[in-house]
C-alpha cells in the first residue's frame, strides 16, 4: 500500500499548491510519499525542494494508472468535479483533501485540511514552512513577485503599476525565455527562480499576486501586499483580510502607493506555526 500526494501545477496555475505540497512532505519527515505533479517540468525539479519521489502526470484522471485501489492519497486540486471526487474517495483507502474554499463541505469518507473550516476530521490550518519564521535582516527594501506563471504576460501589460517604485523583481518559473529576458532588462535588480527563498525572507515589503508567497512573507516578518489577479481565485481574500494584509485590486497604483507610504503604521497580525499541527493530523489520518 503506497501513499501519494497529487498537486495541481502548471504554466496557467503556477506553483502555489506545489510549494505548499513540498512544505507538507518535508514536515512529514521520513514518510514515504510519491508526489504527483500535473506538470513534468516541475516534477523533475522536486528534489530541489526536498521531495525524494515525484512523478509528472498529464491528467488528474490518470492517477489510477499510477496508484492502485486501496492506496492512500493527499489531494490538492480544484480540477475534480463532485463525481470524480466521490470515485476517488472509494478508490483510495484514505483520502485527504486540501481546500481553500470557505464554502466547501467535508464529505463523510474523507479527511480535510482547510484554511477556513473546522470540525471532526478537519485540520484548520495555514501551511507555511518553518524556515520562513526564522527572522533575517531585511536587505531588500521593496520586491515584486507577480507569481510563477504569467502565460498572458500580465506583468508586462501592467508595468505602469510599479513604475517609479523601483522594486527588485523575483522571476517566476513558467516564464517564456524571451519574456524573461525582457523583464531582466526592465528590472535591473532581479532574482532568478532559485533565489526565491532569499527574496521572500529578506524583503522589507513584498508586492505579490502569489497567495503562498504572501503568507511566507508575513511569516518571515516582512510586510506583504497582495495583488488580486483577474485570473486567480479570490478564495484567499477573506483570509488575508483576517490577517490584516493589504489587498490591491485592478492594479490600482494610487492605492498601492498609499499602502507603501503608510505601511510602517500598518498592524499586520502574526502567523501561527502550523507545520507540526498539519503533520500530526496527516499521520493520524494515514494511521502511521
Amino acid at each position: 500500500m503506497k501513499i501519494f500526494y497529487y498537486v495541481h501545477t502548471g504554466h496557467r496555475i503556477g506553483l502555489d499548491r506545489f510549494r505548499r505540497a513540498c512544505t507538507i512532505i518535508r514536515a512529514l519527515g521520513d514518510v514515504d510519499i510519491t508526489l504527483l505533479c500535473s506538470d513534468f517540468r516541475i516534477a523533475h525539479q522536486a528534489r530541489d525542494f526536498g521531495v525524494k519521489n515525484s512523478v509528472g502526470i498529464d491528467d488528474v484522471r490518470n492517477i489510477p494508472k499510477i496508484a492502485n485501489h486501496g492506496d492512500k492519497i493527499i489531494f490538492d486540486s480544484d480540477e475534480a468535479n463532485p463525481f470524480m471526487l466521490d470515485d476517488m474517495r472509494k478508490y483510495f483507502s484514505t483520502f485527504i483533501r486540501i481546500s481553500d474554499d470557505k464554502n466547501d463541505k467535508k464529505a463523510d469518507n474523507e479527511f480535510l485540511i482547510s484554511t477556513y473550516l473546522s470540525g471532526e476530521n478537519i485540520c484548520n490550518t495555514i501551511v507555511v514552512d518553518e524556515k520562513y519564521f526564522k527572522q533575517e535582516e531585511k536587505t531588500i527594501k521593496l520586491s515584486y513577485f507577480f507569481g510563477d506563471d504569467d502565460y498572458e504576460k500580465d506583468l508586462e501589460k501592467h508595468l505602469a503599476f510599479v513604475d517609479g517604485l523601483n522594486p527588485h523583481l523575483q522571476l517566476g518559473f513558467y516564464y517564456f525565455f524571451d519574456y524573461e529576458d525582457m523583464l531582466k532588462n526592465r528590472f535591473k535588480n532581479h532574482y532568478e527562480f532559485e533565489e526565491y527563498d532569499e527574496t521572500i525572507k529578506k524583503s522589507q515589503i513584498l508586492i505579490s499576486a502569489s497567495p503562498q508567497a504572501v503568507l511566507e512573507s508575513l511569516a518571515s516578518g516582512s510586510k506583504p501586499v497582495y495583488v488580486q489577479r483577474d485570473d486567480y481565485t479570490t478564495n484567499f481574500l477573506e483570509l488575508f483580510e483576517s490577517l490584516n494584509i493589504p489587498i490591491v485590486k485592478n492594479y490600482d497604483k494610487a492605492y498601492l502607493i498609499d499602502i507603501i507610504n503608510s505601511i510602517n503604521n500598518h498592524n499586520y497580525f502574526k502567523m501561527e506555526h502550523n507545520c507540526e499541527k498539519v503533520a500530526i493530523f496527516i499521520k493520524n489520518s494515514l494511521n502511521l
